[in-house]
């Protein structure tokens, strides 16, 4: 049984780490009572599920854009620096949803800039935080910080949603976004705690070469490269996260609502509880392609049924899946790429786990307007199924990947030379 508890040894080796998830639990929190929040209130304004799909598609670009520039700013500033002014950009947002909530007539589109603006930040943070967690954990905690980063995702995921559930139904969308900005000031006092993670001293400024340079290397790498599309395709076919609010409806149990965007944080819960086991694999190719199509297979089945416990336990299921996909994906990540492209990469990571949901709220919002949610569900599923065996196929060195031959992986001799003025 002890063989199966999560790997504390990050947590209790390395302070930094203990800021970062303290500060990572209470940001998910509120971060979730904004992302159920938001989908209800253009809900409730517009009555139309490809308005709500359309949320999605606002977020795409940006997180494109940003993301990647964010991936090349983590290589070139303080790490530290960019992560802080992130979080305190995200609760100045948030509060600016609260003000249009509190007018007499709230406007859609401060949803959609919001929306927008938020995703921005997402991409200029999210690299910075994934690439600093190979500088203040050692390499053979990787998978078990991996683990731990996850587990305290589902603890904000699911108080989360959860809450939001009861605070939009009893007090209003206003109370979430008041919420959320409250824990962002919490988030960014714990962060001013960090040490400061600043760039190599021979670090160039950001540039559209330096990330061509990071786009070459995840090319030239081609088991990384089968991490992005295999979770870019699970994302895009069977993440219906969007339409759920309109499930809730068709299942006559809108009261569930909360716990549609909580069920898969529980599997995840469930897996990164009992996550010791991880530490012992060491082909983690195969073990990203069997969850990611245990996801899509979950996904269908919570479409075919038609009873919202039924529906609740296979939504658990694929959160289980992706769980399991997330711990392989971010070992191999953290095990074999070198620290001057960490950010780089990270920027290109966040594009696969994060432009499948987004174009995926888009799928999921057309396919129910033109059918049912249900449909959406359960198609989305299957599709996803399919895609991951046809990727698994033509991904070889994917699925050949053994962590007992990995090390960092340095770029082709070159290809790092400093541009030309």
């Amino acid at each position: 049984m002890k063989r199966l508890l999560p790997d504390l040894a990050p947590w209790r080796s390395s302070r930094d780490f203990r800021l970062m998830w303290s500060s990572g639990v209470v940001t998910v929190f509120g971060s979730f009572l904004t992302m159920v929040a938001l989908p209800v209130q253009i809900k409730d304004l517009t009555g139309s599920a490809v308005a709500v799909g359309a949320v999605g598609a606002v977020e795409l670009v940006p997180l494109i854009v940003f993301g990647l520039y964010g991936g090349a700013l983590a290589d070139a500033v303080d790490r530290k620096t960019l992560i802080l002014a992130a979080e305190a950009a995200q609760g100045l947002l948030v509060l600016g949803l609260l003000l249009n909530t509190v007018t007499p007539h709230p406007a859609v589109w401060p949803l959609y800039a919001g929306a927008a603006l938020s995703s921005a930040l997402t991409g200029l943070q999210r690299p910075a935080l994934d690439a600093i967690v190979p500088r203040i954990v050692a390499r053979d905690q990787l998978a078990a910080a991996a683990s731990l980063n996850a587990l305290r995702w589902q603890i904000g995921a699911i108080a989360g949603p959860s809450a939001a559930g009861v605070v939009i139904a009893y007090a209003g969308v206003g109370w979430s976004y008041g919420i959320d900005a409250a824990t962002f000031a919490v988030s960014v006092l714990l962060c001013l705690g960090l040490r400061r993670s600043p760039a190599a001293h021979d670090a160039r400024p950001p540039s559209l070469r330096g990330i061509a340079e990071g786009a070459r290397y995840a090319w030239s790498r081609k088991e990384l490269l089968g991490t992005y599309l295999i979770d870019m395709a699970a994302m895009f076919f069977a993440y219906p996260a969007a339409i759920f609010p309109f499930l809730a409806d068709d299942l006559h149990a809108r009261w569930s609502l909360g716990l549609m965007y909580a069920a898969g944080s529980v599997g995840s819960l469930l897996v990164s509880l009992t996550s010791g086991w991880s530490s012992r694999v060491r082909r983690h190719g195969r073990m990203v392609v069997a969850a990611a199509a245990g996801w899509g297979l979950a996904m269908a089945c919570a479409g075919w049924s038609g009873r919202i416990w039924v529906v609740l336990a296979f939504l658990a299921a694929a959160g289980a899946c992706d769980m399991i996909s997330g711990i392989g994906r971010s070992t191999m990540w953290n095990e074999t790429i070198p620290d001057t492209l960490r950010g780089r990469l990270a920027g290109i990571e966040l594009l696969s786990y994060s432009t499948g949901p987004q174009l995926g709220q888009v799928r999921s919002g057309g396919v129910a307007a033109l059918s049912t949610a249900r449909t959406s569900v359960w198609s989305g599923g299957v599709a996803c199924v399919a895609s991951v065996g046809l990727l698994a196929l033509f991904l070889p060195a994917l699925m050949a990947y053994d962590s007992r031959d990995a090390a960092p992986v340095e770029p082709a001799a070159g290809a790092d030379e400093p541009a030309m003025a």
